[in-house]
Protein backbone atom coordinates (compact mmCIF):
# COMPACT_ATOMS: atom_id res chain seq x y z
CA UNK A 1 0.00 0.00 0.00
CA UNK A 2 1.67 3.50 -1.12
CA UNK A 3 1.52 6.34 1.08
CA UNK A 4 -1.24 7.94 -1.12
CA UNK A 5 -3.72 5.00 -0.84
CA UNK A 6 -3.15 5.65 2.84
CA UNK A 7 -3.43 8.75 3.39
CA UNK A 8 -7.17 9.19 1.07
CA UNK A 9 -7.89 5.87 3.65
CA UNK A 10 -6.91 8.00 6.67
CA UNK A 11 -8.84 10.84 4.81
CA UNK A 12 -11.85 8.97 4.19
CA UNK A 13 -12.03 7.78 8.19
CA UNK A 14 -12.28 11.41 9.00
CA UNK A 15 -15.07 11.84 6.69
CA UNK A 16 -17.37 9.36 7.83
CA UNK A 17 -16.85 10.53 11.29
CA UNK A 18 -18.05 13.89 10.68
CA UNK A 19 -20.49 12.57 8.59
CA UNK A 20 -21.70 10.06 11.66
CA UNK A 21 -21.65 13.30 14.21
CA UNK A 22 -23.79 15.26 11.40
CA UNK A 23 -26.05 12.70 10.88
CA UNK A 24 -26.72 12.59 14.37
CA UNK A 25 -27.14 16.19 15.09
CA UNK A 26 -29.61 16.29 12.48
CA UNK A 27 -32.19 14.32 14.61
CA UNK A 28 -31.95 17.11 17.30
CA UNK A 29 -31.43 20.59 15.10
CA UNK A 30 -34.91 21.01 13.86
CA UNK A 31 -36.34 20.37 17.56
CA UNK A 32 -33.84 23.20 18.86
CA UNK A 33 -34.78 25.42 16.11
CA UNK A 34 -38.46 24.87 17.26
CA UNK A 35 -37.80 25.46 21.21
CA UNK A 36 -35.78 28.90 19.42
CA UNK A 37 -38.35 29.73 17.63
CA UNK A 38 -41.16 29.39 19.86
CA UNK A 39 -39.52 31.19 22.85
CA UNK A 40 -38.69 33.70 20.83
CA UNK A 41 -42.47 33.94 20.03
CA UNK A 42 -43.48 34.05 23.51
CA UNK A 43 -41.37 36.97 24.24
CA UNK A 44 -42.45 38.72 21.10
CA UNK A 45 -46.02 38.81 22.54
CA UNK A 46 -45.13 40.08 25.47
CA UNK A 47 -43.49 42.88 23.62
CA UNK A 48 -46.60 43.69 21.80
CA UNK A 49 -49.12 43.23 24.13
CA UNK A 50 -47.06 46.06 26.03
CA UNK A 51 -47.56 48.23 23.04
CA UNK A 52 -51.79 47.71 22.58
CA UNK A 53 -53.73 49.63 24.17
CA UNK A 54 -56.57 47.66 24.37
CA UNK A 55 -57.20 44.03 26.51
CA UNK A 56 -59.50 42.95 25.17
CA UNK A 57 -60.11 39.69 22.77
CA UNK A 58 -59.15 41.14 19.50
CA UNK A 59 -55.50 42.63 20.89
CA UNK A 60 -55.10 39.12 22.20
CA UNK A 61 -55.31 37.38 18.89
CA UNK A 62 -53.24 40.37 16.85
CA UNK A 63 -50.47 39.67 19.72
CA UNK A 64 -50.93 36.13 19.44
CA UNK A 65 -51.03 36.44 15.14
CA UNK A 66 -47.85 38.28 15.19
CA UNK A 67 -45.59 35.85 18.03
CA UNK A 68 -46.52 32.78 15.73
CA UNK A 69 -46.00 34.67 12.23
CA UNK A 70 -42.41 35.71 13.90
CA UNK A 71 -42.03 32.08 15.22
CA UNK A 72 -43.30 30.48 11.75
CA UNK A 73 -40.56 33.12 10.38
CA UNK A 74 -37.60 32.68 12.36
CA UNK A 75 -38.36 28.69 12.23
CA UNK A 76 -38.94 28.22 8.22
CA UNK A 77 -35.86 31.02 7.33
CA UNK A 78 -33.04 29.35 9.56
CA UNK A 79 -34.33 25.59 8.30
CA UNK A 80 -33.64 27.04 4.38
CA UNK A 81 -29.90 27.94 5.42
CA UNK A 82 -29.24 25.47 7.53
CA UNK A 83 -30.38 22.85 4.37
CA UNK A 84 -28.85 25.41 1.41
CA UNK A 85 -25.61 27.51 2.29
CA UNK A 86 -23.76 24.60 3.32
CA UNK A 87 -24.64 22.71 -0.07
CA UNK A 88 -23.22 25.66 -2.16
CA UNK A 89 -20.04 24.22 -4.10
CA UNK A 90 -19.18 27.97 -5.77
CA UNK A 91 -17.83 31.52 -4.05
CA UNK A 92 -20.50 33.07 -5.83
CA UNK A 93 -23.70 31.01 -4.64
CA UNK A 94 -21.92 31.10 -0.84
CA UNK A 95 -21.44 34.96 -0.65
CA UNK A 96 -25.30 35.40 -1.89
CA UNK A 97 -26.82 33.38 0.74
CA UNK A 98 -24.51 34.83 3.28
CA UNK A 99 -25.90 38.22 1.82
CA UNK A 100 -29.78 36.56 2.50
CA UNK A 101 -28.96 35.50 5.48
CA UNK A 102 -27.73 39.23 6.88
CA UNK A 103 -30.78 40.70 5.53
CA UNK A 104 -33.13 38.07 6.79
CA UNK A 105 -30.97 38.80 10.29
CA UNK A 106 -31.85 42.75 9.78
CA UNK A 107 -35.34 41.55 9.54
CA UNK A 108 -35.23 39.55 12.37
CA UNK A 109 -34.42 42.35 14.57
CA UNK A 110 -36.79 44.63 13.70
CA UNK A 111 -39.52 42.14 13.83
CA UNK A 112 -38.61 40.56 16.84
CA UNK A 113 -35.57 41.54 18.48
CA UNK A 114 -36.61 44.86 20.05
CA UNK A 115 -39.86 43.17 20.70
CA UNK A 116 -37.82 40.49 22.65
CA UNK A 117 -35.52 43.35 24.87
CA UNK A 118 -38.96 44.91 26.05
CA UNK A 119 -40.09 42.19 27.26
CA UNK A 120 -37.22 41.02 29.14
CA UNK A 121 -36.13 44.86 30.31
CA UNK A 122 -39.21 46.82 29.79
CA UNK A 123 -40.05 47.76 33.27
CA UNK A 124 -36.54 48.49 34.23
CA UNK A 125 -36.35 50.93 31.67
CA UNK A 126 -39.38 52.68 32.14
CA UNK A 127 -37.63 52.88 35.92
CA UNK A 128 -35.15 54.47 34.24
CA UNK A 129 -36.98 56.52 32.48
CA UNK A 130 -38.17 57.52 35.42
CA UNK A 131 -35.27 57.78 37.08
CA UNK A 132 -33.52 60.33 34.59
CA UNK A 133 -37.20 62.51 34.95
CA UNK A 134 -36.17 62.66 38.93
CA UNK A 135 -32.62 64.00 38.06
CA UNK A 136 -33.70 66.70 35.50
CA UNK A 137 -36.74 67.90 37.91
CA UNK A 138 -34.13 68.19 40.37
CA UNK A 139 -31.35 69.84 38.98
CA UNK A 140 -34.52 72.07 37.54
CA UNK A 141 -35.53 72.73 41.43
CA UNK A 142 -32.36 73.59 42.91
CA UNK A 143 -31.04 75.59 39.70
CA UNK A 144 -34.37 77.34 40.23
CA UNK A 145 -34.14 77.79 44.27
CA UNK A 146 -30.57 78.99 43.78
CA UNK A 147 -31.48 81.88 41.58
CA UNK A 148 -34.39 82.95 44.29
CA UNK A 149 -31.39 82.63 46.76
CA UNK A 150 -29.10 84.71 44.58
CA UNK A 151 -32.01 87.51 44.22
CA UNK A 152 -32.86 87.51 47.96
CA UNK A 153 -29.10 88.24 48.62
CA UNK A 154 -29.94 91.84 46.88
CA UNK A 155 -31.70 92.70 50.02
CA UNK A 156 -27.81 93.64 51.48
CA UNK A 157 -27.06 95.73 48.53
CA UNK A 158 -30.54 97.62 48.59
CA UNK A 159 -29.75 97.94 52.66
CA UNK A 160 -26.48 99.62 52.30
CA UNK A 161 -27.80 102.20 49.73
CA UNK A 162 -30.61 102.89 52.23
CA UNK A 163 -27.93 102.94 54.68
CA UNK A 164 -26.05 105.23 53.29
CA UNK A 165 -29.06 107.77 52.00
CA UNK A 166 -29.86 107.40 56.01
CA UNK A 167 -26.48 108.77 56.95
CA UNK A 168 -26.76 111.67 53.79
CA UNK A 169 -29.94 112.33 55.60
CA UNK A 170 -28.32 112.70 59.14
CA UNK A 171 -25.84 114.96 57.90
CA UNK A 172 -27.97 116.91 56.33
CA UNK A 173 -30.40 117.35 59.60
CA UNK A 174 -27.04 118.45 61.17
CA UNK A 175 -26.32 120.96 58.72
CA UNK A 176 -23.21 119.14 57.46
CA UNK A 177 -24.50 118.92 53.74
CA UNK A 178 -25.69 122.22 52.52
CA UNK A 179 -24.93 123.70 55.60
CA UNK A 180 -28.70 124.70 56.19
CA UNK A 181 -29.00 122.43 59.33
CA UNK A 182 -32.73 121.09 59.27
CA UNK A 183 -35.10 119.45 57.44
CA UNK A 184 -35.37 121.01 54.59
CA UNK A 185 -35.81 120.17 50.38
CA UNK A 186 -32.26 118.26 50.43
CA UNK A 187 -33.54 116.08 53.66
CA UNK A 188 -36.90 115.48 51.86
CA UNK A 189 -35.25 114.06 49.18
CA UNK A 190 -32.87 111.92 50.70
CA UNK A 191 -35.39 110.64 52.95
CA UNK A 192 -38.39 109.69 50.10
CA UNK A 193 -35.17 107.40 48.11
CA UNK A 194 -34.36 105.79 51.74
CA UNK A 195 -38.15 105.20 52.28
CA UNK A 196 -38.16 103.54 48.83
CA UNK A 197 -35.64 101.78 49.57
CA UNK A 198 -36.58 100.15 52.59
CA UNK A 199 -39.90 99.45 51.00
CA UNK A 200 -38.02 96.96 48.14
CA UNK A 201 -36.00 96.14 51.33
CA UNK A 202 -39.14 95.06 52.93
CA UNK A 203 -40.54 93.45 50.16
CA UNK A 204 -37.40 90.91 49.18
CA UNK A 205 -37.16 90.10 52.88
CA UNK A 206 -40.76 89.33 52.83
CA UNK A 207 -40.26 86.59 50.37
CA UNK A 208 -37.77 84.40 51.90
CA UNK A 209 -40.33 82.25 53.77
CA UNK A 210 -41.97 81.96 50.41
CA UNK A 211 -38.75 80.93 48.86
CA UNK A 212 -37.63 78.50 51.25
CA UNK A 213 -41.24 76.72 51.51
CA UNK A 214 -41.42 76.31 47.99
CA UNK A 215 -37.92 74.74 48.23
CA UNK A 216 -39.25 72.15 50.51
CA UNK A 217 -42.72 71.58 48.87
CA UNK A 218 -40.29 70.43 45.77
CA UNK A 219 -38.11 68.44 48.12
CA UNK A 220 -40.91 66.45 49.52
CA UNK A 221 -42.44 65.78 46.08
CA UNK A 222 -38.89 64.40 44.57
CA UNK A 223 -38.61 62.00 47.65
CA UNK A 224 -41.85 60.88 46.79
CA UNK A 225 -41.39 60.10 42.89
CA UNK A 226 -38.28 59.03 44.05
CA UNK A 227 -39.81 56.60 45.93
CA UNK A 228 -42.41 55.94 43.28
CA UNK A 229 -39.80 54.59 40.73
CA UNK A 230 -38.23 51.97 43.30
CA UNK A 231 -41.45 50.61 44.37
CA UNK A 232 -43.09 47.30 43.46
CA UNK A 233 -46.07 46.73 41.30
CA UNK A 234 -46.39 47.71 37.70
CA UNK A 235 -44.99 50.66 36.35
CA UNK A 236 -47.73 51.63 34.31
CA UNK A 237 -49.76 52.24 37.38
CA UNK A 238 -46.43 54.06 39.17
CA UNK A 239 -46.12 56.11 36.18
CA UNK A 240 -49.77 57.74 36.55
CA UNK A 241 -49.14 58.69 40.05
CA UNK A 242 -45.72 59.78 39.10
CA UNK A 243 -46.91 61.68 36.29
CA UNK A 244 -49.78 63.53 38.87
CA UNK A 245 -46.24 64.23 41.21
CA UNK A 246 -44.00 65.85 38.09
CA UNK A 247 -46.95 68.33 37.19
CA UNK A 248 -46.71 69.73 40.70
CA UNK A 249 -43.32 69.97 40.73
CA UNK A 250 -43.26 71.75 37.91
CA UNK A 251 -45.66 74.38 39.46
CA UNK A 252 -43.63 74.43 42.91
CA UNK A 253 -40.45 75.49 40.04
CA UNK A 254 -42.19 78.48 38.06
CA UNK A 255 -43.15 79.43 41.53
CA UNK A 256 -39.31 79.80 42.64
CA UNK A 257 -39.03 81.36 39.28
CA UNK A 258 -41.84 83.76 39.73
CA UNK A 259 -40.36 84.61 43.29
CA UNK A 260 -36.69 85.98 42.30
CA UNK A 261 -36.74 89.66 43.24
CA UNK A 262 -33.75 90.42 40.33
CA UNK A 263 -36.07 92.20 38.02
CA UNK A 264 -38.12 93.74 40.49
CA UNK A 265 -34.70 95.26 41.93
CA UNK A 266 -33.47 95.99 38.56
CA UNK A 267 -36.57 98.49 38.03
CA UNK A 268 -36.15 99.92 41.39
CA UNK A 269 -32.80 100.76 40.82
CA UNK A 270 -33.48 102.72 37.25
CA UNK A 271 -36.23 104.59 38.90
CA UNK A 272 -34.01 105.32 41.62
CA UNK A 273 -32.70 108.60 40.33
CA UNK A 274 -34.89 109.25 37.19
CA UNK A 275 -38.44 109.09 39.22
CA UNK A 276 -37.39 112.07 42.02
CA UNK A 277 -39.86 114.48 43.47
CA UNK A 278 -38.10 117.53 44.14
CA UNK A 279 -39.07 120.02 46.18
CA UNK A 280 -39.91 123.24 46.50
CA UNK A 281 -36.13 125.16 47.65
CA UNK A 282 -37.02 126.51 50.77
CA UNK A 283 -33.58 128.81 51.95
CA UNK A 284 -34.07 132.10 53.12
CA UNK A 285 -31.71 133.62 51.22
CA UNK A 286 -30.72 133.04 47.12
CA UNK A 287 -27.68 132.06 48.29
CA UNK A 288 -29.44 129.47 50.63
CA UNK A 289 -31.19 127.90 47.86
CA UNK A 290 -28.41 127.91 45.76
CA UNK A 291 -26.59 125.76 48.01
CA UNK A 292 -29.23 123.57 48.17
CA UNK A 293 -29.47 123.43 44.44
CA UNK A 294 -25.74 122.59 44.57
CA UNK A 295 -26.33 119.60 47.55
CA UNK A 296 -29.41 118.33 45.50
CA UNK A 297 -27.34 118.14 42.32
CA UNK A 298 -24.55 116.12 44.37
CA UNK A 299 -27.31 114.01 45.80
CA UNK A 300 -28.57 112.93 42.73
CA UNK A 301 -25.09 112.54 41.06
CA UNK A 302 -24.91 110.12 44.05
CA UNK A 303 -28.26 108.14 43.68
CA UNK A 304 -27.08 108.11 40.12
CA UNK A 305 -24.41 105.73 41.54
CA UNK A 306 -26.14 103.52 43.35
CA UNK A 307 -28.76 102.99 41.15
CA UNK A 308 -25.92 101.78 38.54
CA UNK A 309 -24.49 99.46 41.08
CA UNK A 310 -28.29 97.83 42.19
CA UNK A 311 -28.68 97.42 38.50
CA UNK A 312 -25.23 95.77 38.22
CA UNK A 313 -26.17 93.30 41.02
CA UNK A 314 -29.30 92.54 39.31
CA UNK A 315 -28.06 91.57 36.34
CA UNK A 316 -25.94 89.41 37.60
CA UNK A 317 -28.36 87.58 39.37
CA UNK A 318 -30.64 88.12 36.28
CA UNK A 319 -27.86 86.93 33.25
CA UNK A 320 -27.69 83.43 36.52
CA UNK A 321 -28.12 80.10 33.75
CA UNK A 322 -32.16 79.48 33.88
CA UNK A 323 -33.35 75.93 34.61
CA UNK A 324 -33.72 73.92 31.70
CA UNK A 325 -37.37 73.32 30.80
CA UNK A 326 -38.88 70.06 32.41
CA UNK A 327 -41.60 67.86 31.41
CA UNK A 328 -42.54 64.44 32.12
CA UNK A 329 -43.24 62.35 28.69
CA UNK A 330 -44.80 59.05 29.68
CA UNK A 331 -43.10 56.13 27.54
CA UNK A 332 -43.73 52.72 26.78
CA UNK A 333 -41.47 50.00 27.34
CA UNK A 334 -40.46 49.64 23.96
CA UNK A 335 -39.33 53.01 23.24
CA UNK A 336 -38.16 53.19 26.77
CA UNK A 337 -35.74 49.95 25.52
CA UNK A 338 -34.48 51.91 22.43
CA UNK A 339 -34.24 54.97 23.99
CA UNK A 340 -31.89 53.87 26.76
CA UNK A 341 -30.59 50.60 24.77
CA UNK A 342 -26.84 51.52 26.22
CA UNK A 343 -28.32 50.50 30.02
CA UNK A 344 -29.48 47.55 28.95
CA UNK A 345 -26.77 46.00 26.63
CA UNK A 346 -27.60 42.23 28.17
CA UNK A 347 -30.84 42.23 27.78
CA UNK A 348 -30.17 43.36 23.93
CA UNK A 349 -27.49 41.21 23.86
CA UNK A 350 -29.52 38.14 24.87
CA UNK A 351 -32.71 39.32 23.10
CA UNK A 352 -30.43 39.44 19.58
CA UNK A 353 -28.78 36.11 20.63
CA UNK A 354 -31.90 33.91 21.20
CA UNK A 355 -33.19 35.43 17.39
CA UNK A 356 -29.45 34.74 15.57
CA UNK A 357 -28.07 31.93 17.59
CA UNK A 358 -28.58 29.40 14.38
CA UNK A 359 -27.01 31.45 12.41
CA UNK A 360 -23.77 30.25 14.23
CA UNK A 361 -25.12 26.77 13.57
CA UNK A 362 -25.73 27.24 10.08
CA UNK A 363 -21.80 28.30 9.60
CA UNK A 364 -20.80 25.12 12.01
CA UNK A 365 -22.39 23.45 9.39
CA UNK A 366 -21.57 24.58 6.33
CA UNK A 367 -17.62 24.27 8.18
CA UNK A 368 -18.55 20.64 8.49
CA UNK A 369 -19.71 19.90 4.68
CA UNK A 370 -16.66 21.60 3.46
CA UNK A 371 -14.31 19.48 5.40
CA UNK A 372 -16.29 16.69 3.93
CA UNK A 373 -15.79 18.19 0.50
CA UNK A 374 -12.26 18.16 0.96
CA UNK A 375 -11.73 14.82 2.32
CA UNK A 376 -13.63 13.12 -0.76
CA UNK A 377 -11.55 15.11 -3.46
CA UNK A 378 -9.31 12.97 -5.35
CA UNK A 379 -10.75 9.80 -4.03
CA UNK A 380 -11.67 7.05 -6.06
CA UNK A 381 -15.19 5.92 -6.03
CA UNK A 382 -14.43 2.72 -4.92
CA UNK A 383 -12.57 3.95 -2.65
CA UNK A 384 -15.40 5.80 -0.80
CA UNK A 385 -17.45 2.94 -0.29
CA UNK A 386 -18.36 1.22 2.85
CA UNK A 387 -18.83 -2.00 3.37
CA UNK A 388 -22.75 -1.53 4.16
CA UNK A 389 -22.56 0.33 0.68
CA UNK A 390 -20.65 -2.70 -0.98
CA UNK A 391 -22.79 -4.38 0.27
CA UNK A 392 -25.89 -2.98 -0.86
CA UNK A 393 -24.76 -2.30 -4.57
CA UNK A 394 -23.95 -6.74 -4.31
CA UNK A 395 -27.69 -7.31 -3.16
CA UNK A 396 -28.85 -5.04 -5.80
CA UNK A 397 -26.42 -6.49 -8.54
CA UNK A 398 -28.13 -9.90 -7.99
CA UNK A 399 -32.16 -8.28 -7.95
CA UNK A 400 -31.35 -7.15 -11.24
CA UNK A 401 -29.90 -10.47 -12.61
CA UNK A 402 -32.80 -12.41 -10.95
CA UNK A 403 -35.56 -10.38 -12.84
CA UNK A 404 -33.44 -10.38 -15.94
CA UNK A 405 -33.08 -14.47 -15.82
CA UNK A 406 -30.17 -16.41 -15.97
CA UNK A 407 -27.40 -16.21 -19.02
CA UNK A 408 -28.17 -18.20 -22.30
CA UNK A 409 -24.94 -19.92 -23.21
CA UNK A 410 -24.06 -19.19 -26.36
CA UNK A 411 -24.40 -22.18 -29.38
CA UNK A 412 -21.61 -24.62 -29.46
CA UNK A 413 -19.39 -24.69 -32.71
CA UNK A 414 -19.53 -28.18 -34.48
CA UNK A 415 -16.73 -29.70 -36.34
CA UNK A 416 -16.60 -29.62 -39.87
CA UNK A 417 -16.96 -33.01 -41.08
CA UNK A 418 -14.66 -34.49 -43.26
CA UNK A 419 -15.25 -34.27 -47.49
CA UNK A 420 -16.02 -37.59 -49.08
CA UNK A 421 -14.73 -38.98 -52.39
CA UNK A 422 -17.90 -37.55 -54.15
CA UNK A 423 -17.06 -34.52 -52.97
CA UNK A 424 -13.46 -34.60 -54.09
CA UNK A 425 -15.06 -35.66 -57.79
CA UNK A 426 -16.34 -32.28 -58.05
CA UNK A 427 -19.69 -31.10 -58.29
CA UNK A 428 -22.62 -32.72 -59.41
CA UNK A 429 -24.34 -32.15 -62.27
CA UNK A 430 -27.66 -30.60 -61.79
CA UNK A 431 -30.51 -32.18 -63.45
CA UNK A 432 -32.66 -30.94 -66.23
CA UNK A 433 -36.01 -30.19 -65.08
CA UNK A 434 -38.61 -32.55 -66.73
CA UNK A 435 -41.18 -30.49 -67.38
CA UNK A 436 -38.72 -27.90 -68.98
CA UNK A 437 -36.76 -30.90 -70.93
CA UNK A 438 -40.35 -31.26 -72.86
CA UNK A 439 -40.71 -28.13 -73.69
Amino acid sequence: MTDETTAQTQRMRDVREIEGHLGWLDTITGTSLGVLATASGIYTYLGVSSLLDDTGALSFFAAAAYSIAVSVGIFVFWSYLMRLLPAMQTAASRIGLVLCMLLGSGAIIAMSSWLNAAALAGSAAVEQHLARTVQDYQGALEQSHSVAVAAQGLERDVARVRSTLDDLSQQEAEGNLSGLAGRGAVFRILRQKSAELAGLESQISSQSALVEASFAEGNAILKRMRELTVETGPVEARSVIFSEEAVRLAGVITTLRQLSVAPLVERAAADLAAAVVLPELDGRSADDRNDQQATIASVMDVLGQRAQTLQGAAREVMDLPAPEETAYTPISTADAVIRYAGDFVPSWAGAIAIDLLPAVLVLIIAVAQGAIRTGRRNVPVEDRMTLSELRAAVIALRDVEAVAGPPQPAPPVEARPEATAEDRKGPHPVPLDPERSRS
